[in-house]
Formats: structure tokens, C-alpha cells, sequence
């Protein structure tokens, strides 16, 4: 029959506590048993040794061993057994300097010469030992029997039966054996209770399942387009996959920090760190948009998820601005209907010089608005926006102006995050004045773009609070999430190394500034320079 060793993990690790508890316990016991054996042998020589000492140091003894002969009936026969029945030795043995027993328990050996050697007692020395006699195996002792002078006039030799030190070792057992029960006992239950702590742990897994689950799961995190980031309970970053590393732009040093100390202070730490309640929270790191998502683990940790979101938000800018268009066309459809049936009119009652001066008005004035613009800021991109944003304005009826020291020759570096930038802002105005102008100066390769209103402002405790992700007073559209524009503006402005910020404006309104250094080209500005 085959034994088969079990595949789960818990069941190896009970097994194995078992046989090594087990293992411990025979040794300890075994440990235990050989000195006690000693220690008993011991103690029995050393009881002889005491009892022979006692019976060589009594006078009568000596007395009667030099002037009686060897009989069962003489006085050492007597005094020997009466101290062997008071003592409980096994036997006592009076002999002379010639090895004649003067005394034993069985009479007939009385008259013998002993059966052990007696030279080294008789040689003035103790000693002790087991050995085997006549009477079966004991542990025994011999000790010199000296007369007042000091002369060996023989050897008293004491026996204690080896049987009754066999018996209380065996009596030790028992009791030995009970304690090693109990603490066998104790380590099966230990075992038990970590074996059943470590199923629920693995989930009954076995070790092959466990390895290969952490191949899949190093293989998914890392191939996953989903940034994933698990968090212990004292918030230290314990996985950080591919993903999570560049949305972050954090490396395998972090693993093992907390978040404090590889991110900026922010509603970005704030989210990851759960101090943020809710689901599909939106927040904006080096850039970007995301979208996080945390969940506790049974240990106190948690495990987030963060997804990309910055080109959906874009899109979704785009998707505005396309609505913005649309509405403005469609207002410049019907105030260009309402042109024709002027001019038709006009032709109609044969003021026919009436209505060239009609056409060449309305003609010139959209061409010196827009060549206006064009003229002050050389950027097709830029330009274009403040163009389009103009009809936006005049389609709700607001008033657009780009301010007559506006100057921003045709050489940013990037020209899609200063339409980002003033997008949000001119927005943001929109929706809450009249009068929109915007400034935008060009200091070395520093762009300088201020966006004034008259609306009703932002009070000073709010000024820098409306820079946070998901501050927004607007109800949110249905495809994008609000409070996302004013602080894109701010990550961008400090990627650039400068900074966004709001003041009032004199006479009610507010005023937004934003410093963009290195945002233009120091080569075109100088190219421009030559040229001009």
C-alpha cells in the first residue's frame, strides 16, 4: 500500500509539526531518561558507600572480627544483619584481610572467600561500582575496616539490589511519559490551530496551485493596461504594477514607502490613501486625468486601480467646444438669414448702392475682427480658438475682446496645452459673465495669458480651492465629470515650472493669470528679431 503525501498545503505543514513535534518530544524524553538512569545508578552506589561507612566506623564491629571466628550465629553475623534490616540493603558483608566473609545474608556463604575482588578495599581505598555477585547484579560499595590503630584488619561491603533502581526508573516512566503526552498533545493542537489558520489563509491551496497563481498574477498585473497599486494597513506600497509606475511616475524604489513619501501632497494622496470617499473618483496626476478606485483588503490594506482617462476627458473638451460651434453656426445661420432678406429687400426697392454699402459692412467687419486677431497672435491654433470662442460669446449674448497689448509671436513650443489652458478659462468665464478679454504677452520665453471677467468673482477663502480636482459649483454633463478644467490648468502651469492663480478685478469680476516659462522658442524668438 502507497502513501501518498497530501498536496495542501496545510495538511504538509500539520504533518510535518506533527512528526516534528513528535521527533522533539522522543528526543527530549531519551535525553532525559539516559542521565536519569545515571543519576539512580549513582544515588544507589552512594547509599551503599554511606551505609558501609557507617557500619566500618562501629568499634563492636572491629572488635568482634578480631576475636571471634566466622559462624552464623557470631556477633559481626548478628550486628551485620541487624544494621542490613535497619538500612534495607540488599546484603552487608563483613571479610577479613584474607577476602573470608565473616557475614552474609545467605549463611552457608559465611566462611567463603567473597567473589568479587576485594584488594582495592583492602588497599585502604573506597570504592564503588556495579557488578554482579552471588546475589544477582547491585550496585555496591567497599570501604576499609580499620582497629584504633589505624591498621586494616579487614573490608565491609555493602550491596543495594540493582532491581529496585531498575524499578524506580521504570516507576519514573510513567510520569515522564504522561508529561510527554501532554506536551505531545499541546504541539499537535498548535499545529492543528496554524494548519487551520494557514487554510483559510491559502484557501486550501496546494503549494503547486500557490506557485503557479503567483505566476499568473505577476503576469496579468504587468500586462494589464490598468494601473494597479496594493497598499498595506499601514499605507506602504507593497505592488506597484508597469502601469501604475508611469501614470504615477514612480519606479520599484517605492514599493515599500508610503505614499507620503513618493507623492506630492494632493487630492491625488488624498484618493489613493481612502481619505476620499466613493467610487470612480477623479483625480489629476503629472497631467492626466484618472479615475481611481479602492478597495479594503481583509488585513487592513487596500488594492486601487487607476485608468487613463485624458484622452476621453480631451475628447470630451473637444466634444464641447464641437457643441460650442455648432451653436454658434447655427446663430450665424440665422443672423446670416436675416442678412439675406435685408439684402433682398433692399434689391427688391431698387436701392441697389443701399445694399453694396450693406454687403461691404458686414464684409469688412468680420474681416478686420479676425485679421485683428490674427495680427496679435501669429499662432494658427491660438487664434483660431479666440476667433471661435468670439462667436460662441456673441451667440450667448457676451462680448469676447482680446486685449490691444496682446502679443504672442508664432513660436510656442507647444501650442495644444496653451489652447488647453485658455479653452478652461474662457469657458469658465462664459458660464458665469458678460465681458470676457484676454491678454496674452510674450516676456523672453515666458507666456503670460490673463483671462479677466465680470462676473461675480471668487472670494479670497476659495481662491485656492477651485484649483482642486472635483471643486466645481456646475452640475456635470452626462459623458464628463466637472472640476477637472481650472486644475489641468494648474498641473500644466507647474509642469512648466510656473504658476495659475486668481485675483479680483477692479470694478467686480476676477482675474485669472497664467505663467507658462520656456513655453516659447528662444531660437524663433530670435529668428522673429532678425526679421523685424
Amino acid at each position: 500500500m502507497r502513501i501518498h503525501w497530501p498536496r495542501r498545503v496545510f495538511a504538509q505543514v500539520l504533518l510535518t509539526q506533527v512528526a516534528i513535534t513528535t521527533g522533539v518530544i522522543m528526543l527530549v524524553t531519551g535525553l532525559f531518561l539516559a542521565p536519569l538512569r545515571h543519576q539512580l545508578d549513582d544515588q544507589a552506589m552512594r547509599q551503599a558507600l554511606s551505609i558501609a561507612q557507617t557500619a566500618a566506623a562501629e568499634p563492636g564491629l572491629v572488635r568482634n572480627l578480631t576475636s571471634t571466628d566466622p559462624t552464623p550465629t557470631g556477633p559481626v553475623q548478628a550486628e551485620a544483619e541487624r544494621m542490613r534490616r535497619a538500612t534495607g540493603a540488599l546484603y552487608i558483608v563483613v571479610m577479613d584481610t584474607r577476602g573470608v566473609r565473616w557475614s552474609h545474608t545467605e549463611t552457608e556463604q559465611i566462611g567463603r572467600h567473597v567473589s568479587t575482588d576485594p584488594s582495592t578495599a583492602l588497599a585502604g581505598r573506597e570504592i564503588m561500582q556495579i557488578d554482579n555477585g552471588t546475589l544477582g547484579r547491585s550496585a555496591r560499595a567497599k570501604v576499609p575496616l580499620r582497629d584504633s590503630g589505624h591498621t586494616i584488619v579487614g573490608a565491609v561491603s555493602v550491596g543495594i539490589a540493582y532491581d529496585s533502581v531498575h524499578t524506580r526508573l521504570l516507576e519514573a516512566i510513567p510520569g515522564l511519559l504522561l508529561y510527554s503526552g501532554a506536551a505531545l498533545a499541546a504541539g499537535v493542537l498548535a499545529a492543528l490551530a496554524v494548519s487551520r489558520r494557514l487554510q483559510r489563509s491559502t484557501h486550501g491551496l496546494a503549494f503547486a496551485d500557490i506557485s503557479a497563481l503567483l505566476d499568473e498574477r505577476e503576469a496579468m498585473l504587468h500586462s494589464i493596461r490598468e494601473a494597479v497599486l496594493a497598499l498595506d494597513a499601514r499605507g506602504r506600497i507593497r505592488l506597484l504594477n508597469d502601469e501604475a509606475q508611469r501614470l504615477l511616475e514612480l519606479d520599484q524604489e517605492a514599493v515599500g514607502r508610503t505614499l507620503g513619501e513618493v507623492l506630492p501632497p494632493g487630492r491625488t494622496s488624498e484618493v489613493l490613501a481612502g481619505r476620499v470617499d466613493g467610487a470612480n473618483l477623479i483625480t489629476v496626476c503629472n497631467g492626466r486625468v484618472l479615475i481611481a478606485n479602492r478597495m479594503p483588503t481583509g488585513d487592513g490594506g487596500a488594492v486601487v486601480t487607476l485608468r487613463d482617462r485624458t484622452e476621453l476627458e480631451l475628447l470630451g473638451r473637444e466634444l464641447d467646444s464641437t457643441h460650442g460651434l455648432l451653436d454658434a453656426l447655427r446663430a450665424q445661420d440665422h443672423e446670416h438669414a436675416n442678412r439675406l432678406h435685408t439684402l433682398l429687400g433692399l434689391l427688391e426697392l431698387g436701392r441697389h448702392e443701399a445694399a453694396v454699402e450693406f454687403v461691404a459692412e458686414v464684409a469688412n467687419g468680420h474681416r478686420a475682427s479676425a485679421e485683428q486677431v490674427a495680427e496679435r497672435v501669429n499662432d494658427p491654433l491660438i487664434s483660431a480658438l479666440l476667433v471661435g470662442k468670439s462667436a460662441i460669446a456673441a451667440e450667448r449674448g457676451a462680448s469676447l475682446l482680446v486685449s490691444p497689448t496682446t502679443r504672442l509671436p508664432d513660436v510656442v513650443v507647444d501650442p495644444r496645452d496653451l489652447v488647453t489652458v485658455l479653452g478652461n478659462l474662457i469657458d469658465n468665464a462664459l458660464d458665469v459673465a458678460s465681458l470676457i478679454e484676454v491678454e496674452l504677452l510674450a516676456e523672453g520665453t515666458t507666456v503670460v495669458l490673463r483671462v479677466s471677467d465680470n462676473g461675480p468673482g471668487v472670494p479670497p477663502d476659495m481662491r485656492e480651492h477651485i484649483f482642486t480636482e472635483g471643486w466645481s459649483t456646475k452640475e456635470s454633463p452626462a459623458h464628463r465629470g466637472r472640476g477637472l478644467g481650472l486644475a489641468l490648468v494648474r498641473r500644466l502651469a507647474e509642469r512648466y515650472g510656473g504658476a495659475a492663480r486668481v485675483t479680483a478685478r477692479a470694478g467686480g469680476g476676477a482675474v485669472f493669470t497664467v505663467v507658462l516659462p520656456e513655453a516659447l522658442s528662444v531660437r524663433s524668438l530670435t529668428e522673429v528679431g532678425d526679421l523685424r
